[in-house]
This record gives structure tokens, sequence and C-alpha cells, in this order.
């Protein structure tokens, strides 16, 4: 367990000893243990950053007097859990992790979560030290609906980078990984030799697992997979089939053979092995590269920023962030969770260990966490320049499942060999009549 005096070590500049914070509080109407001797119920998705959380739970007990339970269960369990409880009015929790790049529209619409304006703006409820403009532009657009509610705090903001291998490029006479979509292609191709099991590029071809990229590759050409409005496919443009076209020479010239049944771990696998000179994917998966006991590339593997397409450089982001449901308990206790978990010494913790790209930016200027993290400075140097081109990975839609799941099929079956623009026509065509009725509900 991370005890307070960990997280004062690494947040000193911050968060100041408990008899420093009362002096502090003295003089201004905030005060952590307002809300002493009660409890909240906190239900969070299995990750790094839930596993963070139920780490330093006590630590939140400690400083507010607030008393937690705790349940951290699979996003496959805790996604329809979280619906179904919320559709009833009578969720079982105080504080809820959202995946706000699957259930941002779902949240809206149904006006599920409480607007934490009002908490942010009263003195004697937020934090003199909370700074509401520390948090990544990117975030604090998926968190806001589009009347203004913020309905959660951004906790992590995953960013989608090019992992290369150093030495691989190397050995080609390559001195810096790609820059552009054109130059990736090129690489790719150059650094394929299948007699030596040594492939150029590796990503995923799983159906739903798939879009996830192909999102990005459209992105590098100034678009996205649904209209602004959301009532519109966009999967079968001609920029989309430009789109599809790069991603088929990519995973059919430059990949693995089976590499249409690749999700994550298939790629970073590969990746680990030394079979595969790039891998375009979540930054999130950047720790198990460096771990000795199972990556042969600890010392050969680079970050870099995603390459620019040909009207656009963007990095594809997926937020998350915690929220208070609209009929809560406890709703006042729940907020000191809220602003304490994504607070700067909680995210400069969530990133020094390895649990998360934080959504605050102030994490990734401390020194001291560069200096003593296991992650060299180029992926820090990375995580900042692709947080400035950041750019919603999924679209902003209900039925995001069924989406992934129908134009999946179509990218699959392009990465196969399939025509780019029959399977994308195809796909679009199936999915449109769900997403028109998506939006009559």
């Amino acid at each position: 367990m991370i005890r307070r005096r960990h997280l004062l070590q690494t947040s000193a500049a911050v968060l100041a000893a408990p008899a420093i914070v009362e002096r502090a509080n003295a003089q201004s109407a905030f005060d952590w243990k307002q809300f002493k001797g009660q409890s909240i119920e906190v239900n969070y998705q299995l990750s790094p950053r839930g596993d963070l959380a139920k780490r330093v739970l006590k630590d939140f007990e400690e400083q507010t007097g607030i008393k937690v339970g705790f349940e951290q269960i699979p996003e496959q369990q805790q996604r329809p859990k979280v619906a179904m409880e919320m559709a009833t009015g009578h969720p079982s929790f105080d504080v809820v992790n959202v995946a706000m790049h699957v259930q941002k529209r779902l949240v809206e619409r149904a006006k599920w979560m409480e607007d934490l304006r009002p908490y942010i703006a009263d003195k004697s409820m937020t934090n003199p030290d909370f700074d509401l403009a520390d948090f990544s532009k990117p975030a604090m657009g998926v968190a806001t609906g589009e009347d203004g509610r913020i309905n959660v705090l951004p906790s992590n903001q995953d960013l989608f980078i090019l992992f290369y291998n150093k030495e691989l490029l190397a050995e080609k006479g390559f001195k810096a990984p790609p820059k552009t979509f054109d130059e990736l292609l090129s690489m790719g191709k150059a650094l394929t030799d299948p007699a030596k099991g040594i492939y150029g590029f590796v990503g995923r071809g799983l159906k739903n697992a798939n879009m996830v990229l192909f999102d990005n590759i459209l992105l590098g050409f100034d678009q996205e997979t649904v209209s602004a409005d959301g009532k519109k496919l966009l999967t079968d443009t001609p920029a989309a089939i430009e789109a599809g076209k790069f991603y088929q020479q990519l995973m059919r010239e430059c990949g693995p053979p089976g590499n249409i049944g690749f999700n994550w771990n298939e790629c970073q696998t590969t990746f680990m092995q030394g079979r595969a000179a790039m891998w375009w994917d979540g930054i999130g998966f950047s720790a198990p590269l460096l771990d000795k006991a199972k990556s042969k590339v600890v010392d050969k593997v680079g970050f870099a920023p995603v390459p620019a397409g040909p009207k656009a450089h963007h990095a594809a982001t997926f937020i998350e962030g915690v929220g208070i449901p609209a009929t809560a308990k406890n709703k006042k206790a729940a907020w000191y969770w809220l602003q304490w978990i994504t607070g700067k010494p909680m995210q400069y913790e969530q990133l020094r260990a390895g649990a998360g790209t934080p959504a605050r930016l102030s994490a990734y200027g401390r020194e001291d966490i560069v200096k003593n993290s296991a992650f060299p400075q180029e992926w820090f140097d990375t995580t900042g320049t692709s947080l400035k081109i950041a750019r919603s990975g999924l679209p902003v839609i209900v039925p995001v499942t069924e989406f992934r799941d129908t134009i999946g099929i179509g990218v699959t079956n392009i990465a196969g060999g399939a025509d780019p623009e029959a399977e994308l026509r195809k796909a679009t065509a199936a999915f449109q009549p769900v997403l028109d009725k998506s939006n009559e509900a």
C-alpha cells in the first residue's frame, strides 16, 4: 500500500503534510474533514487505475475521515451493471468510474450524472489547489456535455503512439521513427523480412478491436467516423476508403501472418519478442515492454508520436473519468473522493506508478517523476506531444459496441485482402439503420 508519506514525497510541491494542510485550510473555507464519519460506495472498472485507487483508499480515509466501500470488476461486467443500476434510479454506489469514450452519449442523454460545476465553484467544498484548468482540453471536452454540464472529472487519457524497435530500424539504416504515413509504409516494407520472422509493422486486425487503429488512421485524413451531430456514418467517404487502403497495405505488406486475428495482446507479444519493428497502439501498454522478465526489447524499445497523415496529425485518445450518480445518496462526501483521486498528487502518483496516463498536464512536467521513472525521457516527450494533438478515437454515439462490431467486420475483411471500398460501403449500409434507430430513442 502506498502510504501518505510516499504520496507526500512524490507530490510535496502540491500537497503538504496534514499539519500544514490544516493551517492552510484555517485561512480558507475548505476542510478535508468536513464530512468525517460519513461513508461512500465506490465502483471501478478493473484496470491499473482501479488497482491504484484501491491501494490508496486508506490514505483518503485517513485524510478525510470518510469510510469507503470499494468494488472493482471487469469492464465487461461493470458497464452493464452500472447502466442497469443507473436506469433504475437507485445505484448502489456514490462514485462510479466511467469509460467516457464508450459511454459519453449514454450518460449525457440519460442525465445520469450529477453536474459537478456547483461543487467546483463552492469554495467550502473544493480544495484551493484543485486547479480545473490543469486538465487537458481533450479530456475536459469529453467530460463536458453540449449543455455545459461537467459529468465526470477526467482520470485517465489513453493516447495512441508508435512503439518502435531501435535496433531493427538501425540495422536498415533508419535513424529515426517515421514522421508521416508514407514513411511508415515505406519503412514497414523495408523492415519486413519473412525469412527471418521479422515484420515491419504489427497492428490490430481483430473485429471490434481494429476500429481504434482504423479510426486513428482516418483522423490522419482529418475525418472522424461519424458526423459531428452523431447522425450520419462517414465510414464510406473517399477519405475513409483511402484510410482503408492504407490500413490494408500496412497489414498485408508489412504485418505477420494471421494478424487479422490480432488484438492488442497479440500485437504486444509480437513486439516484445522482437518480431515487429513498429507497433501502433495505446500508450497504456508501455510498462510490459520495459519488464525484463517478459520483454526481449527492454533496451531497444523507442516511443514516438503517431505519424502525420496526408491532411492532419492526430493521436487517438480515449478518456475515462469518475463521477457521481445524480441519485447518489452521499453526494458531498463522494465529491471529496472525486477531487482527491483526480487531484494533482494522485495524478502524479498514477504516472509514477505506471498506472496510466493522467489527464492533468502538470504531471508530465514533474522533474522528480521523470527522473525516477522507469520510462525514458522519450516516453514523456511523446506523451506531451500526443496530448497536444489528441482527438477522440471513437464516435460519440450510444451504440459504440455495435458500431465497432459491424464496421470492424469490414475492416477485418480489408486486412484479409478484400476490396476496401466494397467492404466499407457494405458495413456502413448495415450500421446506418442502427444509428438512426438509436438517434430516435
